[in-house]
């Protein structure tokens, strides 16, 4: 028999961390806020680093990615793990939609769905593609540049004119050692922000809209950036539906990221649908609507 029925992904810092700032406190919050939803509905729930090498993850029936902010610094590592564990336990969301997720090459595909993405040009490592020369064939004079595989903002810059120029040698260094995507900057990031859409068993939760600190573009509250509920259009909440639906298998949860482009079109700039902050603080019960979703997985997979 199985000692655990769920276990809580995290990472090293969320397990029992010495100093609590106000985002460490959050994230304990809404870990917490999971678990008792879990333990609620009588399973037996567990956190855990994803990268505890002592832990047997045989020894639970799911393990469900909440927390793991650290993956994309040892992504080599993670993707082993990943496939260690895919075969030990069910993963939530499925190890296959993990798989593709992981990856921003995924925006290509909602495209062929016939879903808004940002206009994106992807540049695979080592190919030493110039920059600016990329940005004139797009007649982009404002851009920004991620890598395919990352989060929090990790190696991103937004560059504008000259800037584009200057920047080729940092970019060779860049992109020789992964792949990664240029898009037009969307201004309107400025100003409206992002719209964080939750989606649990496929139906609308609750939105929040980011912002960034005056003088950055970067929404994310590392950077200083603003976070609070909103209720969007019902524009925006059928974008986020849709694009969940269109995939091959619906996620237990999910987030859309959604932003409007230059001509003020909503267009999906993310989709999260591996570690993603749902936000549980602005809205409890839906914490527990999501203990409810894992439970009726588990019983329909008989475990």
């Amino acid at each position: 028999m199985k000692e655990f029925d769920v276990v809580l992904l995290t990472d090293s810092r969320y397990v029992n961390p010495k100093k609590i700032d106000p985002y460490i406190q959050n994230v304990l919050k809404e870990d917490g806020l999971v678990m008792d939803g879990l333990e609620k509905l009588n399973l037996r729930t567990i956190k855990k680093d994803w990268n505890d090498t002592n832990f047997n993850w045989s020894s639970t029936k799911s393990a469900i990615f909440r927390s793991t902010w650290d993956y994309f610094d040892q992504f080599s590592n993670f993707r082993n793990w990943l496939d260690l564990i895919k075969n030990q336990c069910y993963l939530i969301n499925p190890y296959e939609q993990i798989n593709w997720n992981l990856d921003k090459h995924y925006l290509l595909d909602l495209q062929k769905l016939d879903l808004p993405i940002v206009e994106s040009v992807f540049v695979s490592k080592k190919t030493q593609l110039n920059l600016e020369t990329i940005s004139k064939s797009k007649n982009w004079k404002d851009i920004v540049i991620k890598p395919t595989i990352s989060g929090a903002a990790r190696h991103t810059y937004h560059l504008k004119n000259d800037e584009i120029k200057k920047f080729q040698d940092k970019w060779l260094s860049l992109t020789n050692n992964e792949d990664f995507m240029v898009q037009e900057f969307q201004k309107n990031i400025l100003s409206t922000g992002e719209i964080a859409v939750m989606i649990f068993g496929g139906e609308y939760s609750h939105s929040v809209q980011k912002k960034a600190k005056k003088g950055d573009f970067r929404v994310q509250d590392d950077f200083g950036g603003s976070v609070e509920k909103i209720n969007p259009s019902l524009e925006i909440i059928e974008l986020a539906e849709k694009t969940i639906k269109s995939l091959k298998t619906m996620p237990l949860y999910a987030r859309v990221d959604i932003i409007f482009d230059n001509v003020s079109n909503p267009v999906i700039s993310e989709l999260e649908l591996i570690e993603p902050e749902l936000w549980f603080r602005f809205k409890e019960e839906s914490a527990y609507k999501l203990a409810e979703i894992v439970k009726d997985f588990l019983n329909k997979l008989n475990c």
